[in-house]
């Protein structure tokens, strides 16, 4: 076989998957929940509150921590607090519309509601330029911790979540409390919140 034409079937073959691959990702932007979907694990059907979840409670290993009546969220800056769910209910809530944006591809916006961290980073007197580090529950995986820059820690849209579209957070979403940022990918995203600090 001359080297033109193993040349030739070679490039035919990597024109023809390059075409079947895109003809798949065309399928799965304009039917993301039909049979072609590359993403059906993450398919909104199926997911609580019509969003997908890279990572349940239970694969995290969270639930019954999640769901201990004493959780409180512990906030560190030049003083110490901790808040049970019932307080941060009781402070002041805004609602966001932003998105889960997954480096798997897939982006939903929803609208969120909680308590803005700004607003917490000031009951502990934090500084205006502090980058916080933010721990959840989760202990096993990379993102059990994650930190935050000032510029996201004090704009007003990132909130400490209690609620997805008008509803409780859902076990699997993060509940008691997650955080949801404008601006960054959903694996920073923190869920089932432990702390907030002062890094």
């Amino acid at each position: 076989m001359s080297d033109d034409l193993s040349r030739r079937r070679f490039l035919w073959g990597v024109g023809a998957g390059s075409a079947l691959l895109g003809a798949a990702a065309l399928a799965h932007s304009v039917s993301p929940l039909g049979p072609f979907s590359l993403k059906e694990p993450r398919s909104r059907s199926a997911s609580p509150q019509d969003l997908p979840v890279n990572r349940s409670a239970r694969q995290a290993d969270v639930t019954a921590l999640a769901l201990d009546p004493e959780w409180t969220l512990r906030l560190v800056g030049r003083s110490t607090l901790a808040l049970s769910l019932a307080d941060l209910d009781a402070l002041a809530q805004s609602a966001e519309v932003l998105p889960i944006s997954c480096v798997e591809g897939w982006t939903v916006d929803a609208t969120w509601t909680g308590v803005p961290l700004r607003d917490l980073l000031d009951l502990v007197d934090a500084p205006e330029d502090a980058t916080v580090r933010v721990r959840s529950m989760q202990r096993r995986g990379a993102f059990g911790e994650t930190t935050m820059s000032a510029p996201y820690a004090r704009d007003p849209r990132t909130l400490v979540a209690l609620r997805v579209n008008g509803e409780r957070l859902d076990l699997d979403h993060g509940f008691p409390a997650r955080i949801i940022a404008p601006g960054r990918p959903g694996v920073l995203q923190t869920k089932w919140l432990m702390s907030i600090e002062e890094a």
